[in-house]
């Protein structure tokens, strides 16, 4: 039960937090929401040390208090903030945040490339007006960051610690 758990609950908030952020510019706070809580729940029940619990959390607010900064700054939604935060929560503070940081913000940086490329391209006259690609048209909307951030975590999930538990967990 608990490897089912760590094997659909963090992908399929990956999955539905881009394609959310994708189609509407947000991400619900009930993905992050979710995915603190199942990790808060199923953690502990793996068998990893309570020191290593508190390093996951550290590493959620760590990531949280630089996010919002960003956030009320401008320089990020609240959705990818708080997303960023969550996902780093299952990461833990170490090297598989770092990697999930850099894998996603390449990601990030070639969907913003793709979406600067677009908007000034005639395509974007032409394409404007389809609800799907509106949003990526309009030069005044932002980057649905959440895609990067979504793939970043799928890329790099079977790294983390709950994953590589739960993998080792079904090959015994």
């Amino acid at each position: 039960m608990l490897e089912a758990l760590i094997f659909v609950v963090f992908p399929f908030c990956m999955l539905f937090a881009a394609i959310s952020d994708m189609l509407s510019m947000t991400i619900a706070n009930r993905v992050s929401v979710l995915l603190v809580v199942v990790f808060a729940l199923v953690a502990p029940l793996t068998g990893m040390e309570w020191a290593t619990y508190g390093w996951h959390f550290a590493a959620g607010a760590l990531i949280l208090a630089v996010t919002f900064g960003l956030f009320a700054m401008g320089g990020m939604g609240g959705g990818d903030a708080k997303l960023l935060a969550a996902t780093a929560v299952w990461m833990g503070l170490n090297v598989h945040l770092v990697e999930y940081l850099v894998v996603s913000t390449f990601i990030g940086g070639l969907l913003t490339l793709a979406i600067v490329l677009y908007r000034k391209s005639p395509l974007a006259v032409i394409t404007g007006r389809n609800p799907f690609l509106r949003h990526f048209a309009e030069e005044s909307a932002g980057v649905p960051y959440g895609i990067a951030l979504g793939l970043g975590g799928l890329l790099t999930y079977p790294d983390s610690p709950l994953m590589v538990w739960a993998l080792a967990r079904l090959a015994s």
